[in-house]
């Protein structure tokens, strides 16, 4: 998702120089940005919320393109917005730069818990009934995997050129696609169908979709990057439409294809529930472990250098402070996602407070505040609407996910 922050100039997955990208070359770095892990929930959130949750998928197919046409508005307006964090220091001043690099920051780290929540989950899935016994510590096959994916994390989070990295960061893309055809192969090859139905609606799931969905559709942190990389800005709106209506079309064929098949039993990891002895499985579950060894890395790299920059220099340029951070991060991260080691409830929680702050309610707040008097009614209109939409579904979605979080212990 926010790995193109860390992902160097000219590579296949990061924007291009400022002016050098095309609008095909802008539509694949943002289907690639929201091609993440959320698209191993999206089948569970039928299970969780019935087929209404589909709509959910669709209302912000709708309000995602418009929030980002709001962010094209900002930046024709503001010439020294740069950065998502501009966008919200021109708005709302110094608290609103420093609130804007917290959620991101936030946001960032949450993901890398994501990854080691997820490795321990598929390789368990590949390797049943590993756990250690260390002193009087049982760790369980989740949480021995999950601590050994991070050990193999930390030494790609020492390289300080992560040009070859990035260069295959593309790998999210592949590894949707391989899912879905393993998906497709195993329902109409391998016999399993697609005979499952759903209720209409459940109503007590419905925040926990809303969760899932914005954080699928989180790539805002990063548009501001893409904007400024175009040749032809006025293509801005049009290149964001195309990505997220293509996403769109991916996360609702997967939802519906993944429910279908496995139904009640539906996991919060589709993968999960493929057949352990199918190669095409085996497939798509090592695409899978591999995707977080791209990411992971690049997630980290932002991390890494906004608290430098809050170090003394003197402190933070030395070898023991490089090492030290890197080691205490990615050590945490696997600490959180011990402590919380439930995917789906964790990215609904990701998304509920922090993925539609970015996405749906900054860029409204942030338009209305720079516009002001400028605004069309109808922009003022619709930009209220949306924001006091993301704002409720923010609230209603957080509880619903800290409460079924608590309820699991």
């Amino acid at each position: 998702m926010d790995e193109e922050s860390a992902a160097p100039p000219n590579s296949l997955s990061s924007p291009a120089p400022a002016g050098l990208c095309s609008f095909w070359h802008t539509v694949f770095n943002a289907f690639n940005i929201m091609m993440g892990i959320g698209m191993l929930s999206v089948p569970s959130t039928i299970k969780e919320a019935g087929w209404a949750s589909l709509g959910v998928l669709l209302v912000f197919g709708l309000v995602c393109p418009y929030t980002a046409h709001l962010m094209r508005l900002i930046f024709e307006s503001e010439q020294g917005v740069i950065t998502y964090e501009d966008m919200g220091g021109v708005a709302f001043g110094r608290y609103g730069r420093i609130a804007a690099s917290v959620i991101l920051y936030t946001d960032l780290y949450s993901c890398c818990v994501l990854f080691i929540t997820m490795e321990g989950d598929n390789l368990t899935k590949l390797f049943p009934g590993a756990s250690l016994d260390l002193y009087g510590l049982h760790l369980t096959s989740n949480q021995c995997f999950g601590i050994l994916a991070a050990l193999l994390f930390l030494p790609l989070c020492f390289l300080k050129d992560l040009r070859i990295v990035a260069y295959v960061s593309a790998v999210g893309v592949l590894t949707a696609i391989l899912t879905v055809f393993s998906l497709v192969y195993l329902g109409t090859a391998q016999g399993i169908g697609f005979h499952h139905d759903a209720p209409l609606v459940k109503w007590s799931g419905v925040p926990l979709a809303v969760g899932v969905y914005a954080y699928c559709f989180a790539g805002h942190s990063v548009f501001p990057d893409f904007y400024r990389s175009m040749a032809d800005k006025g293509k801005f709106t049009k290149a964001t439409v195309t990505s997220i209506s293509a996403s769109f079309v991916f996360y609702g064929g997967v939802a519906a294809i993944g429910y279908t098949m496995f139904g009640e039993a539906t996991l919060s990891q589709i993968t999960l529930n493929m057949p352990q002895h199918s190669v095409v499985s085996r497939i798509a579950l090592w695409a899978t472990v591999a995707t977080p060894f791209v990411k992971y890395p690049l997630l980290m790299l932002p991390l890494v250098k906004g608290l430098q920059d809050l170090l003394p220099q003197q402190l933070s340029h030395t070898y023991t402070c490089f090492f030290l951070l890197r080691t205490t991060l990615v050590a945490s991260t696997v600490l959180v996602a011990l402590l919380i080691p439930f995917f789906g409830l964790l990215m609904a929680l990701i998304g509920s407070l922090l993925c539609l702050l970015v996405s749906v309610i900054a860029p409204s707040l942030c338009f209305l505040k720079i516009m002001g008097q400028k605004a069309s009614r109808i922009q003022i209109v619709l930009s209220t609407t949306v924001a006091s939409f993301g704002i409720i579904c923010a609230v209603l979605g957080t509880y619903t996910s800290v409460s079924h979080i608590v309820k699991q212990y």
